[in-house]
């Protein structure tokens, strides 16, 4: 590799050749400021936060670090007075046409543009003159925009290029240029799939989640309500950097701690939920396998992809699994099983689930997700409103005691708690029906289906018959697998699953925002993922059907069993064909 010899702020560093000057100011340890920056995705050098001196043999001139290349030989200062001034310059226009309410701001203290001004010693504004006004889109249940905090980096658009869909972008020019949908329509209005990519790499607060806590104060102080809250598999391992503890780290006891001090009556473990929607998927693979049903069978339990599947794919819903997603499972079973062993009304039941994914907000009010027929789930709420929670309520997050969830869904299988990792859902569903038709009695490791890569593939033999099973995650990467699909699945995949987010459900659209230089520089899906293979590996039980909870439901409640019914009453669903195109 030929490799290039620089100076940053006079520490000589050696990159190789092609490096920007901002990879190379890391390589020495200097972090240069971005705003618009995203690795990968979004190199625009549009915010000009980034400017930088450089000398290529020709004296010092200003460029933006994170598109120009390094040369042999070039000196880089990064934080001259000059350059310190143009910053200060640059953010003191984006604020003359931002919308400054800090104090109430969602994103208040985890703001980029906020800290860039604090490290900037940029307390006024100095720039007057036209200033653009925007009404909010509060169109959609996941998400809330407010164009008036808008900085135009564009890094909203390239999140939801890379999700293939690309609902949003720039409309008008200069002074007029805003961020949004074609024909200005509201959000609501296109084939957006609600899986808040674009909240997690938003800088400030144009883009936050739709926050649903102030239902759940309500409920928690309501006597006549019965509160019980569900947790997602990945949550407890992203929970614990809202409150700045280490990116991976399992935070499961404290977490059901912190909602016990809530005020919730019980916490449920959404990994039952995981487990019991393994043993109905499995159940209907294998009856596809054998009776000729519609092949190659798709994962059904991320709702931004059924979303995705729906307005993109309307013709291949038949490839969908009908089994509702964990949260939904875990809700039915809470609303009609447990309701009933409590002697409890369902419709006094207020079922709150924390996800790391905004589609849920959207799922909930799905049709077909109300088995006792009130819906399955009354509030979903994100990794990051939880923590929202946790800090109102004063309660010392970290120094909590571990806890555990309450029965009868405490007990769980390292096969759901994997579910929150690409590839998770795949290799659980294929422990189990590999125990059912090989009579395997140790958990199968699909080490092929695991990793962050965005399309992976593996073979497998299943009762005597090798199949071809496919994963995907993020809407690009779905694209590429329907697509197959269409052309007739020349790949011959039996068994497919697919999360709409990048890496699953640990980067959901609703997990805790980490600042860009974070996400540039750390695998966030790695890490938060290792936490959840980690704990798999130290389970007793590692397949969904050891689960003793699973056995109790099927013995007291759905006595004819795996896909019988009452399981499918309660636990199946169906899909709606959306025209992308009518509104």
């Amino acid at each position: 590799m030929d490799m290039l010899n620089v100076k940053i702020n006079g520490i000589a560093v050696s990159v190789p050749k092609g490096s920007t000057i901002l990879e190379a100011a890391r390589a020495a340890g200097v972090e240069i400021p971005t705003l618009c920056f995203m690795k990968d995705k979004n190199e625009i050098g549009a915010c000009r936060i980034c400017v930088v001196e450089a000398n290529e043999g020709r004296g010092f001139r200003i460029v933006t670090a994170c598109v120009y290349p390094v040369s042999e030989g070039m000196e880089v200062l990064t934080n001259s007075e000059k350059i310190q001034k143009a910053r200060k310059t640059t953010l003191e226009l984006i604020l003359s046409t931002h919308k400054k309410e800090c104090l109430s701001c969602a994103r208040s203290t985890n703001c980029e543009l906020q800290k860039l001004c604090r490290d900037y010693g940029v307390e006024e504004n100095n720039f007057g003159g036209f200033k653009p006004e925007y009404e909010l889109d509060y169109s959609t249940p996941h998400l809330v925009r407010d164009n008036n905090k808008c900085i135009l980096c564009r890094r909203c658009v390239a999140a939801c290029q890379e999700q293939y869909v690309s609902v949003i972008g720039a409309n008008d020019r200069g002074i007029d240029t805003n961020i949004g949908q074609a024909f200005n329509l509201s959000l609501n209005d296109t084939p957006c799939i609600s899986c808040g990519q674009c909240t997690v790499v938003c800088p400030t607060g144009a883009l936050t989640v739709k926050d649903d806590t102030a239902k759940i104060w309500e409920a928690i102080n309501d006597p006549e309500k019965v509160v019980v809250f569900q947790t997602a598999p990945s949550v407890r391992a992203t929970l614990g950097e809202c409150f700045d503890m280490p990116i991976g780290t399992n935070v499961e006891g404290k977490m059901v701690a912190a909602i016990r001090r809530l005020g919730a009556d019980k916490i449920f473990d959404t990994d039952f939920g995981a487990d019991l929607t393994i043993v109905e998927e499995a159940n209907e693979l294998v009856e596809r396998i054998k009776n000729g049903g519609t092949l190659p069978m798709i994962t059904s339990c991320s709702p931004g992809w059924v979303k995705f599947c729906e307005f993109y794919y309307p013709d291949l819903l038949a490839h969908l699994s009908t089994c509702k997603s964990p949260q939904q499972m875990t809700g039915a079973v809470i609303k009609t099983y447990w309701a009933e062993k409590n002697g409890i009304d369902p419709k006094n039941i207020v079922s709150v689930s924390v996800m790391p994914c905004t589609a849920k907000k959207f799922e909930i009010g799905r049709p077909d997700q109300s088995a006792a027929g009130v819906p399955d789930v009354d509030i979903a709420i994100t990794t990051r409103e939880l923590g929202t929670m946790i800090d109102r309520a004063g309660i010392n997050f970290v120094n909590l005691p571990d806890e555990e969830f309450d029965n009868p869904f405490a007990e769980d299988t390292g096969a759901a708690v994997i579910f929150g990792a690409t590839g998770g859902v795949m290799e659980a569903a294929v422990r189990t029906a590999n125990a059912w038709l090989n009579g395997a009695t140790e958990p199968l490791e699909l080490e092929a289906v695991r990793g962050t890569k965005g399309l992976k593939e593996a073979s497998v033999t299943v009762g005597g018959t090798e199949i071809k099973v496919a994963v995907a995650s993020s809407g690009s990467a779905a694209k590429v697998v329907m697509d197959k699909l269409k052309a007739g699945n020349p790949d011959g995949w039996t068994f497919i699953e697919i999360m709409a987010c990048p890496g699953g459900c640990v980067n959901g659209g609703g997990q805790p925002i980490q600042p860009q230089s974070v996400r540039d520089t750390v695998d966030l899906k790695a890490v938060r993922a290792k936490a959840l293979y980690d704990q798999d590996k130290g389970m007793k039980l590692r397949m969904s059907h050891e689960s003793g909870a699973i056995k109790k439901l099927y013995a007291e409640w759905y006595t004819d069993g795996f896909g019988g019914h009452k399981a499918h009453h309660d636990l199946h669903t169906s899909y709606v064909k959306r025209d992308k195109y009518k509104i």
